[in-house]
């Protein structure tokens, strides 16, 4: 789903820019409130894994791969505002740092992969939740569901998009049925990956879990729990086996995005990214020969960049919100 520049119309890009932006400032407002102390620390924890599952590509299709977008996952830790603003660190970041995605597509990118993604996420979360029972199990499965239904709407955020800015002669119709078809096979490898990441985390800190605050004590009937130093920690070294050990197994085929454009005839409209040749480009290292070493380091730089960024944001507003309060 990271679009490239020039996928869609400068008007376009603009509008979603200006949107973004404005839902971007609202949630700094909102970051401030939604987190108890306890929880922002996990801020940065959920940037940086999600950095790291973007990283590994895995095929729903001949030819064709997918890969976490993360922001239904967020928005259930986090709440959807601090969920949007997480996953937009790791979009702005991966296009910076590393070329993925391009700079006159922040917006749309912005818009596609973390606000409809953590917004639509947790909206499709609340609905399912009030069918599924008060258990740690019905979080889970409620939050696995969500979030294949938030990757279908990003993709059909994107085909309105195109209505409105396509750059090349391909239909609506002919982009949104592709997209949506698509990406219908991804949500069922987001929803399998996001039901595991819960799984784990109501199995030992579910007190985290914005989306678990509906449930008392009894019904969580947790009893595995570490604390939080470990489950940090252990978080961390997960993100990190992700991004630089099983990202090297990741599928190179073209992703839904790229599969589409390919199939409809709109790939050349992509544009060379200004920042092709910096350090990280396509998470490769340069300088390094190795080409598992270059994704290496490239992982573990992108990794500790979003936990700094991530938490570092979400703190900050925290304390701007104490400030007020005083």
């Amino acid at each position: 789903m990271h679009a490239p520049d020039g996928f869609l119309q400068p008007s376009v890009a603009l509008v979603t820019a200006v949107i973004s932006f404005v839902l971007l400032a609202f949630a700094l407002r909102h970051a401030g409130s939604e987190l108890g102390d306890r929880q922002v620390p996990l801020a940065g924890v959920a940037a940086a894994f999600i950095f790291a599952a973007q990283m590994v590509n895995f095929p729903v299709a001949a030819g064709t791969t997918g890969h976490l977008l993360g922001g239904a996952l967020a928005a259930v830790l986090l709440g959807p505002w601090v969920g949007m603003l997480v996953v937009s660190v790791v979009v702005i970041v991966q296009a910076i740092l590393f070329a993925d995605g391009g700079l006159t597509a922040l917006g749309y990118n912005t818009l596609n992969m973390a606000i409809v993604t953590a917004f639509g996420g947790w909206a499709t979360y609340l609905a399912v939740r009030k069918l599924m029972p008060r258990t740690s199990g019905g979080v889970v499965g409620a939050g696995a569901l969500a979030a294949g239904v938030s990757v279908v709407l990003s993709a059909a955020a994107f085909s309105i998009e195109w209505l409105f800015g396509a750059s090349a002669p391909v239909a609506f119709d002919t982009v949104f049925g592709a997209m949506v078809g698509v990406h219908v096979l991804i949500g069922i490898g987001e929803a399998v990956l996001t039901g595991l990441v819960l799984s784990a985390v109501m199995a030992t800190r579910p007190d985290l879990v914005v989306g678990a605050r509906h449930l008392t004590s009894d019904e969580l009937q947790a009893k595995s729990r570490i604390g939080m130093r470990p489950f940090l920690i252990g978080s961390i070294v997960a993100a990190v086996v992700v991004g630089v050990v099983i990202s090297q197994f990741a599928a190179s085929s073209p992703d839904g995005l790229e599969r589409v454009a390919i199939d409809t005839g709109f790939a050349e409209a992509a544009t060379d990214h200004a920042l092709d040749s910096s350090l990280f480009s396509d998470y490769a290292t340069a300088g390094v020969s190795n080409e598992a070493l270059s994704l290496a380091v490239a992982g573990t730089a992108g990794i500790a960049v979003t936990l700094l960024v991530g938490g570092g944001v979400v703190s900050a507003s925290r304390s701007a919100r104490r400030r007020q309060m005083v």
